[in-house]
């Protein structure tokens, strides 16, 4: 039949219709929903961003002292709790790869975290016995309880001279010092006798052991996820990640450790929301290592050098018996030990139940993992 010049041109318009109609159902295709892995991932991102940069605000005087480490391990466990969860509701998940090894890699890297806890437990004893060279000085210097003469002069001296020694040893080589420590169990019904030099002991990291080499450990191939393999369980993992090995690199930069070293270096992408407050920390604590050279960057270990130091040089230039103006100077120098001592009282059983608690919890929380991906 001939095409006649309306059905001609019917055709254009008739495709044009159809073509349009294609165009705006292509357009009104919106982008598949966020999976709820993705949901939590972002959740948890924040979460971390929110606490690591309540850690970042401290001021120079609260950076590194035991109420802030506190306040650190809290955020890790609190870190730690979230991604396990999102670990338990993402099981098949983790199963798949490449999560599988981004997951087994993590596992790893806790395990490695465990002896870096040991470590920390350690130093902390041995800040105990630094204490209690403290604690002589103040039952020496008591002038509350008796008067002040030679003998008990000689023992403080003697006590603040044995402190010096243990911390200058300490900060020139701390592979020379080994400690014994109490398990990491629940029990406690033996007492650790704190720093010794004594072979038939049992040791929580052998005498070869380096807090700087694990520490480069625990950074080594700590990569964020490719583009083509990123999911909400994948940048979970690599998040708690940087929270563990942030946290640990900041415990050895605090407590006195065996062969200890800031060296280990790992790589924060700044798209993160937690990088810029990690980052931060992380410079202001190299910033504060390359200033002071000490065994160890807690606050109250600088306390300790400084009013050990103090008191020493006061009690060297003392001449008895004592004027009343070097008196009350020797008064005001025991009270700032008496200050230093109590805090210490006060914080260090706290300090060190928490380093327990998160070593605890990365162990249960390696069990369930490993349960998950296998």
């Amino acid at each position: 039949m001939p095409i006649t010049e309306s059905s001609s041109s019917a055709a254009p318009s008739s495709i044009f219709s159809i073509l349009s109609r294609r165009r705006d159902q292509v357009h009104s295709i919106e982008p598949p929903p966020h999976s709820a892995a993705d949901t939590e991932a972002e959740a948890f991102q924040r979460h971390v961003a929110d606490r690591f940069n309540g850690l970042a605000a401290a001021d120079s005087g609260s950076l590194l002292s035991i109420p802030w480490l506190r306040s650190l391990l809290d955020a890790f466990l609190r870190c730690q709790e979230e991604f396990t969860a999102i670990m338990a509701s993402n099981a098949a998940v983790l199963r798949c790869t490449p999560v599988d090894r981004a997951a087994a890699d993590y596992f790893d890297r806790s395990v490695k975290s465990l002896d870096v806890c040991n470590a920390v437990r350690g130093g902390i004893e041995l800040i105990r016995q630094w204490k209690k060279q403290l604690e002589i000085v103040l039952v020496a210097l008591d002038g509350r309880r008796r008067a002040t003469g030679d003998a008990q002069f000689r023992r403080a001296k003697k006590a603040l001279v044995d402190l010096a020694i243990g911390m200058l040893d300490r900060k020139q080589s701390t592979a020379t010092f080994a400690t014994r420590n109490r398990s990491f169990s629940r029990h406690h019904g033996h007492k650790s006798p704190g720093v010794v030099h004594s072979r038939s002991l049992s040791w929580s990291v052998s005498r070869s052991w380096s807090a700087a080499k694990q520490l480069q450990a625990l950074c080594n191939n700590l990569t964020p996820p490719r583009p083509n393999e990123t999911n909400g369980v994948s940048l979970s993992v690599f998040t708690m990640s940087h929270v563990l090995v942030f946290t640990m690199w900041a415990l050895v930069a605090a407590i006195p450790c065996q062969d200890r070293g800031l060296q280990g270096h790992f790589h924060v992408p700044k798209q993160f929301p937690w990088a810029g407050a990690i980052l931060s920390l992380r410079e202001r604590i190299l910033e504060e290592s390359k200033r002071a050279n000490a065994c160890g960057l807690l606050r109250e270990i600088r306390e300790i050098e400084r009013c050990s130091r103090r008191l020493n040089e006061l009690v060297d230039s003392a001449e008895l018996p004592l004027s009343e103006e070097r008196e009350r100077e020797v008064k005001e120098r025991v009270e700032e030990v008496r200050n230093v001592s109590e805090g210490l009282k006060r914080e260090l059983d706290p300090l060190e139940s928490q380093v327990r608690q998160v070593f605890h919890c990365i162990v249960r929380s390696r069990t369930q993992g490993l349960v998950f991906i296998t």
